[in-house]
């Protein structure tokens, strides 16, 4: 790995860049998207952490690979962030002991899919992050709802 300023400024050509830049816009979208759905009911993680784990975990995959590791150096990186990435996840989780009562699994839960996503948009292909995001929306919206016994149609 050469760290010299070699390759310190180098911007990709405009094709290459725009590619990039889609792929952590997507990213960060997808991750608003879910966000926004855990902010609308009142949890701790909401939108600004989603969108920041999505392109966190896209920023984790692209820059290596932009540096110029290995696929196999890029696999080691991804399972870290995919241990990582429940560290936070656990932070949202409480137990409240008087009730017996367990909170905010579904919130971690939303916030290690919202890395996968984020790691999907930046190396996979687009639309199986964006199906993905839409499943996760539909079974935190959609399924929460009905959890919830609400109506789906207001």
């Amino acid at each position: 790995m050469d760290f010299t300023t070699d390759n310190f400024f180098d911007v990709p050509h405009a094709g290459h860049l725009a590619i990039l830049s889609i792929r952590l816009i997507t990213a960060v979208a997808l991750g608003a998207l879910l966000g926004y759905e855990r902010e609308s009911v009142g949890k701790a993680a909401g939108l600004r952490t989603h969108m920041l784990v999505a392109l966190g975990a896209a920023l984790f995959v692209i820059a290596p690979r932009e540096g110029g590791l290995g696929e196999g150096d890029v696999g080691r990186i991804i399972q870290g962030v995919a241990a990582g990435i429940g560290f936070i996840g656990a932070g949202t989780i409480l137990k409240k002991s008087e009730l017996e009562q367990i909170t905010g699994l579904t919130t971690a839960a939303s916030i290690w899919l919202t890395a996968a996503i984020g790691i999907g948009a930046a190396i996979g292909p687009l639309w199986l992050s964006l199906l993905s995001a839409l499943c996760a929306w539909i079974i935190l919206y959609a399924l929460g709802k009905l959890a919830r016994g609400k109506t789906l149609v207001a």
